[in-house]
């Protein structure tokens, strides 16, 4: 087919919290037209490229995308028109020469985004491919572990339950995803009885898990292991524990931590007990950003303390950055690295920084944003990349669910070649 592009068109659409964002349709000369829509962070790294907004007080608060909207139609598809799709590479090194910054300032990473994905999708469709195997070749077959964020806080509560940010449940014991999705389901379900017999809210946060209001960052994984075996499931053997405090967002300039919700504050010494206490006492697989974006030697107590033990994902302090990972493991200051299309900008640096830190062993952990849409590219990527897990939030929300749906409409048309990642998807053997 002929792959050629032959139109880019933007537009502003809503994502799951009823902000603007940018949709963009790729159109090549076989007559193939593809989509792909840019999720939004609320927890941002200080470095991640910019997600570039209308600042127009008088549409959405100042949150309109009109200028990432006319950047594709009036700048960047002119450019791109009669590039064949399939030059992946050149198309995404096209984008980043036409920005010309360092954090894409100038044509905004939610525009060079947008066209990245759709340009993608199209070109997969034109090679008569799944985005997964096009992306991923023919040893794509595995099957990540979906780590289900259950119990919201933070800013994702709007700071009214717990400090900590995510509180994630990952069904590593399961025979296949589809067990994996249906026994995180059944968890959350028994979850919501609990907290319900229990007097607790069963409001949501942004990400389709449960906010209520809890007395210490432990209340929440005292519920979150009771949830487990109410729902006739062994915690630790079946399912584990991740947990993203987002520390950047209570860490003081001061250098302390301060746990809102226990009145403590912490220096980063004593942070990283807290977190030796609470791995001690849980079955916790995996653990991302314990330690503030800007607290490297904190990260590096931490990564001595626990990298040996658990998987340490970075996440506010790579903010999916090739070079940024490449100092942080010349340091040794985690071992995994958490993997945001939006983060960096285009698919092609996306591929770059997950493959530089796997061939170094570290861990890769594909991610959504609490602003998403019902696109379901990272489900593909995940199993093209062969990262072995990824969040995507609650089983709740249909911008949630939709990718793990998509990961089990894969598992079914991979048929016997299919693999579940399971325990082996973490850099460090599960303990339980």
């Amino acid at each position: 087919m002929d792959a050629t592009i032959t139109d880019l068109e933007a537009r502003e659409i809503l994502d799951s919290r009823g902000n603007p964002t940018v949709e963009v349709d790729c159109t090549l000369a076989c007559g193939i037209m593809a989509r792909a829509a840019v999720p939004s962070g609320a927890s941002t790294g200080a470095r991640e490229a910019v997600e570039l907004r209308d600042g127009d007080a008088k549409r959405f608060g100042g949150k309109g995308v009109r200028k990432a909207v006319a950047h594709i139609n009036d700048t960047i598809a002119p450019d791109l028109i009669t590039i064949d799709a399939r030059e992946q590479a050149a198309i995404d090194e096209t984008l980043i020469a036409m920005d010309g910054t360092d954090n894409k300032a100038v044509l905004g990473a939610n525009a060079m985004l947008g066209v990245s994905l759709a340009v993608a999708r199209a070109a997969a469709m034109a090679s008569d491919l799944p985005l997964y195997r096009y992306l991923g070749g023919p040893g794509a077959t595995r099957l990540p572990v979906p780590h289900m964020n259950i119990l919201n806080g933070g800013v994702h509560a709007h700071w009214q339950g717990a400090d900590f940010q995510e509180f994630m449940i990952a069904p590593y014991g399961a025979s296949s995803l589809r067990e994996a999705v249906e026994w995180g389901a059944e968890v959350y379900h028994a979850l919501l009885g609990l907290l319900e017999k229990k007097g607790l809210s069963v409001g949501i946060g942004d990400e389709g898990g449960f906010a209520p209001h809890v007395k210490s960052n432990e209340e929440p994984l005292e519920l979150i292991v009771q949830a487990i075996a109410r729902a006739g499931l062994r915690p630790g053997t079946d399912v584990g524990i991740a947990i993203d405090p987002a520390s950047s967002e209570f860490f003081e300039d001061e250098g302390f931590y301060n746990l809102r919700t226990e009145n403590r504050r912490l220096e980063a010494g004593e942070m990283v007990d807290y977190y030796e206490r609470l791995v001690d006492a849980y079955p916790i697989a995996l653990l991302e950003d314990g330690m503030a974006e800007e607290d490297w030697p904190g990260w590096k107590r931490l990564n001595h303390a626990l990298g040996d033990t658990i998987e340490l994902v970075g996440d506010d302090v790579f903010c999916t950055n090739p070079a940024i990972i490449a100092k942080g493991i010349e340091q040794d200051i985690a071992n995994a690295v958490l993997i945001k299309l939006n983060q960096i900008g285009t698919l092609t640096e996306t591929i770059a920084a997950t493959r530089l830190a796997m061939h170094h062993g570290w861990g890769a952990f594909v991610s959504h944003r609490s602003g998403e849409t019902v696109d379901s590219f990272i489900a593909d990527l995940t199993v093209a990349l062969d990262t072995g897990h990824l969040k995507t939030g609650a089983p709740a929300r249909g911008e949630r669910v939709e990718k793990y749906n998509q990961l089990m409409r894969i598992e079914e048309a991979l048929g016997t070649a299919a693999r579940f990642a399971g325990k082996s998807a973490y850099v460090r053997p599960v303990r339980f």
